[in-house]
């Protein structure tokens, strides 16, 4: 029986090639997964807030089915400013109404904190979905990172967003967020710990969990090793200090029977660069394709996950999986609930712990061949495409039902978002 195709509208402030990092390469795979499937997908992005962060886009990726709209204005810098302070589409109301007019049978919301802020949450048709890639419906810098130098364990959003140079928003003092999710039918969080942090921090909407996933390997070419004459160990991510990796570097003066391969650039890799110049065995590779790092992951001993801060999944980790790489991730937020549920990898805390997990994955060969099976194990169990494409059907399914959609209910019951 042939399936009528959905109309699905996404929204996303960042979307490749203008983007930055892995909130909208999520986007971005849920969007393909669902061109995939043949069903109609239109993403609205802003082009100016990419460029207005000092972004440099990157070159386009091959035709994806994906119909995409760039948002772009003849002042980009006041457009995004009006959209920050307002916390609504100011300038890009009107094309967005013609979209949203189009009529789409589920409208999907994203990062949408300079596509739109609150205001585009009453903007959209058919089942209204809200997916957060990371905290900004409690957070005005969307990382729970308090004055760029520790977590957060309560609100002081005011003079923290002074010390992040950000103008504050006064409509988050209004209530008009909430009043905007209220009409959502369904929020999804990408952790439990995700989920657990935004009721903490003030969300009185409930949330569902559904993880990010990636295509199995059977579906792409598998890459060779990478070629590097020594043992390594790898970091993949964006160069930021929330990402943890000036952490690293002491246990790599200390343990020298491996080097430090580092994949990813950014705005602190100076800095990196500076504190690691002393240790020929840390290098830095810059950015790679995915198909590079695939090969990076293969060969390394094990992927290092250091970040301070509190993300809201962690692709990478799952990336590694993929690949059989083990993981050793710091002791903090999602980290234990996806590496425990794996039982590929270790958990650290102190220096001392990161070069005792190394020592067991380099000198263990039985150690690491276990936890390399439970890696790949577990991706296949738990973050494979068709099995997470299945999860979410089955959820958008009952918000359906609770929403009285009873045509779309059905189209999901009969697996329109699994694999045809």
């Amino acid at each position: 029986m042939t399936m009528t195709p959905l109309k699905i509208l996404m929204f996303s402030t960042f979307y490749p090639p203008y983007s930055f990092g892995g909130d909208a390469i999520g986007t971005q795979r849920m969007a393909r997964a669902l061109a995939a499937r043949g069903h109609r997908v239109t993403v609205v992005h802003d082009q100016d807030a990419f460029l207005t962060l000092g972004g440099k886009p990157g070159a386009p990726g091959p035709e994806d089915g994906v119909r995409t709209v760039a948002l772009k204005a003849h002042n980009g810098l006041v457009s995004t400013l009006l959209t920050q302070q307002t916390g609504r589409p100011f300038v890009h109301q009107a094309r967005i109404a013609e979209i949203v007019a189009e009529g789409h049978d589920i409208t999907w919301y994203n990062n949408i904190s300079l596509v739109g802020g609150p205001g585009l949450l009453k903007m959209g048709s058919g089942l209204r979905l809200f997916e957060a890639h990371e905290h900004w419906l409690v957070c005005p810098t969307h990382v729970l990172w308090r004055n760029g130098r520790e977590v957060c364990d309560a609100r002081r959003c005011l003079s923290c967003t002074l010390r992040y140079k950000r103008p504050p928003q006064l409509w988050r003092y209004t209530g008009a967020l909430d009043r905007a999710l209220d009409g959502m039918d369904l929020i999804l969080a990408k952790s439990e710990f995700s989920r657990q942090k935004h009721r903490e921090f003030g969300l009185r909407q409930d949330m569902e969990v559904l993880p990010y996933f990636l295509p199995d390997l059977d579906h792409r070419a598998v890459a060779p090793h990478a070629d590097h004459p020594r043992p390594y160990f790898l970091f993949v991510g964006r160069l930021e200090k929330i990402k943890g990796l000036q952490d690293v570097f002491p246990a790599f003066d200390r343990y020298r029977d491996a080097d430090l391969l580092i994949c990813g650039d950014g705005d602190y890799a100076p800095e990196l660069k500076a504190l690691a110049a002393d240790n020929p065995r840390i290098r830095f590779l810059g950015r790679k394709t995915p198909d590079e790092l695939d090969s990076y992951y293969r060969g390394a001993l094990g992927l290092i996950v250091p970040s301070v801060c509190y993300e809201t999944f962690g692709i990478i980790l799952i990336e590694s999986f993929r690949l059989g790489t083990p993981v050793i991730a710091r002791r903090l937020g999602p980290f234990p609930e996806i590496v425990e549920a794996a039982g590929g990898g270790a958990l650290f805390t102190s220096g001392d712990d990161l070069i005792g997990a190394m020592r067991r994955l380099q000198h263990d060969p039985a150690e690491r061949a276990r936890q390399s099976e439970a890696a790949r194990q577990a991706f296949e169990a738990h973050w494979r495409e068709d099995r997470v494409m299945a999860a979410y059907g089955a959820t958008l399914a009952r918000a359906a039902a609770r929403a009285g959609n009873r045509p779309l209910q059905r189209a999901l019951e009969a697996g329109a978002l699994e694999t045809r």
